[in-house]
Formats: structure tokens, sequence, C-alpha cells
């Protein structure tokens, strides 16, 4: 992280139109992938744990919902704060790009909903797997904004640059490479302590269970 703080704040070069604004660029992007990446865990242990009824699958979908809420936030913020200098507005709902994301905040929101208005536990776990598997759809929508052509917001949004040869100049592939690198290290740890905090958090709760039974 360290790493990839210097190279966005000091090493790259600031773009040449949208001045160095467009470095939140190297944030929101790899933010944007996370939060993608966490409903692709939500939706394999959601199946996994409708399957099974296995409890570990069930406490890995929560984990991953909890902090894919937390980057898609954070997709959602850093893109509106770039945007307002870049384009002139903080939000425009005729973008699918923006339209998909904030969807796909909301379906996380319904996946915690679920849970919490359920009368048992384990109901509301089952309740929020079939929303993990059912929401993933908007997943491949989202990713259908950024790289169809035909999805993309001409004057609002950048192109695919990752995805085309020379839409980036090597500096600024390099720090976003590193960037995505670094984040996606970071939420793997920040994955492993959640689930294993959870699995004290159920392990807690069923001693005092235990005791007061």
């Amino acid at each position: 992280m360290v790493a990839a703080l210097y190279l966005v704040f000091v090493y790259v070069s600031t773009e040449a139109e949208m001045g160095i604004v467009q470095r939140i660029f190297y944030i929101m992007v790899p933010s944007g992938w996370l939060a993608m990446l966490s409903f692709l865990i939500i939706f394999i242990s959601s199946i996994l744990y409708l399957t099974g009824r296995a409890e570990r699958w069930d406490i890995l979908a929560y984990s991953a919902a909890e902090i894919g809420i937390i980057f898609t936030t954070l997709t959602l913020i850093s893109g509106s704060i770039w945007a307002k200098p870049a384009w002139g507005v903080w939000w425009d709902w005729g973008t699918p790009r923006l339209t998909s994301t904030l969807v796909l905040w909301f379906i996380y929101l319904t996946y915690f909903v679920a849970r919490s208005f359920a009368a048992e536990e384990s109901r509301g776990a089952r309740f929020a797997a079939v929303v993990g598997i059912i929401g993933f759809i908007d997943i491949p929508i989202v990713a259908l904004t950024i790289i169809l052509p035909t999805l993309q917001e001409p004057g609002l949004h950048p192109p695919a640059l990752i995805f085309s040869s020379g839409g980036l100049a090597p500096d600024m592939r390099l720090t976003l490479m590193v960037s995505i690198f670094a984040f996606t290290a970071l939420y793997a740890l920040l994955l492993i302590q959640r689930v294993s905090l959870k699995h004290d958090e159920v392990e807690v709760k069923r001693l005092k269970e235990y005791v007061q039974g």
C-alpha cells in the first residue's frame, strides 16, 4: 500500500486534460474491482451454503458482503468526487455504469436486510444466500458497461483503457496495476481477519447459549 500510494501521489505523471483530480482513478478502479470480487465470493459461497448448509460458507459470504459494501461505497464516493470537477456533475442517472454500480450497492444492502429481518438466524442466512445468488446478475451488467463500447458514456467516463493497447501511458499502467494488487492484498487480509472474527463470534454465542441453557 505504501508503494501504491507513492506511485499514485508522487511517481505517476499528471493527466493533461483533467489534472491532479485524475489520480483518484487509481483508487476508484481497485475499489470497483473489489466490489465485484466480493459479490463473486458471495455468489459462490451462497450456492455452497444452500447445497450443504455448511456454516463456514455462510460466514465467508457474510464477511465478503461486509467488506464488499465498504468498497462499493468507496467506489461511488470516489467516482462522484472525480466527476464533479472533471465533468461538472456529481451524478448522472442516464449512465449505465453509474446506475448499475448503485444497484449493486442496494443489493448489498438488501443482503443484510434479509438477514436482520428473519426470525431465525439460519433462515436469515438462507434468505441472504438467495439474495446473493439472484443479485449476482448485476455483476455481468457492471462489467459490460465497462467493456462494451455501446454501453460506455461519451464524455462522462473514459473507455476501457486497461483493455486497449496504448490507452494508458506506461507509468499510469504501472501505477494502476500496483494499486490493484495492493488493494487486493489488503482485501484478502481483511477478509481473512473478518472470517476469523466471525467464527469467534459464533463460538462465543454458542457458549453463552450453553451456559444459559
